[in-house]
């Protein structure tokens, strides 16, 4: 690593658990002063302290925030301009979406929510801290899946609004070119987190098992490194990009494997 964390701020939305936790202590770790972000009532405060304080991390400011609401961002931006500081690295990882079980399920009104709280914030919050602090967050990442390019069982709307904000990320990126500012999305495979059981059940992760081996699962804290190395300073010509954390399962991960290794698999 050549940036130095060390007193710097970094906003994590959704940063109390999961994948938006483990990020947020990588940067811990490196001495930053993580600003977490979390819904109503969703989260031990105690619980995300204490992991911090394991870690040696800074003890993070954990705010009370919904993501599709833009009061509570201006709010969370008015928090921070009160500590007196900029925000270094801005990590958008708040998703929210109607899982998907049937065509009737289709609603414009549903996907215009997954989209509020899946892709809009990323601009959301960047338009609120050059509004609030006078300069926009010298990186900024947004997490998605592989979902806008491989079908998963109920995950239409994740996946479109993961797109969205992969567009975002381009667009953005063009708009703000004369500025210091970096906009990269990281992508993931599927990572066993609350958030993943809520979305496809308990159930598939057992399921997997017989077909998949462990590697085809990311650990969250892979996907948090590569996060951090996008804000070290060493991928500062990396602009507008969506990059893939898979450990080349994606490439993989098809029929023809099934069949070359069904002898190990059992199949």
């Amino acid at each position: 690593m050549i940036a130095d964390y060390g007193g710097k701020i970094v906003l994590v939305t959704g940063g109390t658990m999961g994948l938006g936790l483990a990020t947020a202590l990588a940067f811990g770790r490196r001495g930053a002063r993580c600003v977490l972000t979390y819904r109503w009532g969703s989260t031990d405060e105690g619980e995300v302290r204490s992991r911090f304080e394991a870690a040696g991390a800074p003890p993070p400011m954990i705010l009370q925030a919904d993501a599709a609401n833009a009061s509570d961002t201006a709010a969370v931006v008015d928090a921070i301009k009160a500590a007196g500081d900029r925000v270094e690295a801005l990590v958008s990882n708040v998703s929210g979406a109607l899982v998907i079980k049937a065509l009737e399920d289709y609603s414009a009104r549903g996907l215009a929510k997954s989209i509020d709280y899946s892709a809009w914030p990323m601009f959301e919050y960047l338009h609120r801290i050059k509004e609030g602090l006078g300069r926009y967050p010298r990186y900024v990442v947004g997490m998605s899946s592989t979902g806008p390019d491989h079908f998963s069982v109920g995950y239409d709307f994740v996946a479109m609004s993961k797109a969205v904000m992969e567009t975002f990320c381009r667009y953005l990126t063009y708009r703000l070119r004369d500025e210091d500012c970096r906009i990269n999305v990281v992508r993931s495979r599927a990572v066993r987190t609350a958030s993943f059981d809520a979305t496809f059940g308990p159930e598939l992760t057992e399921f997997a098992k017989r077909y998949v081996p462990d590697s085809h699962f990311i650990r969250p804290e892979e996907v948090a490194d590569a996060t951090l190395a996008l804000c070290s300073g060493l991928f500062d010509a990396m602009r507008g990009q969506v990059i893939t954390v898979d450990r080349g399962t994606t490439f993989s991960d098809n029929l023809q494997r099934l069949y070359s290794e069904r002898k190990n698999l059992g199949l």
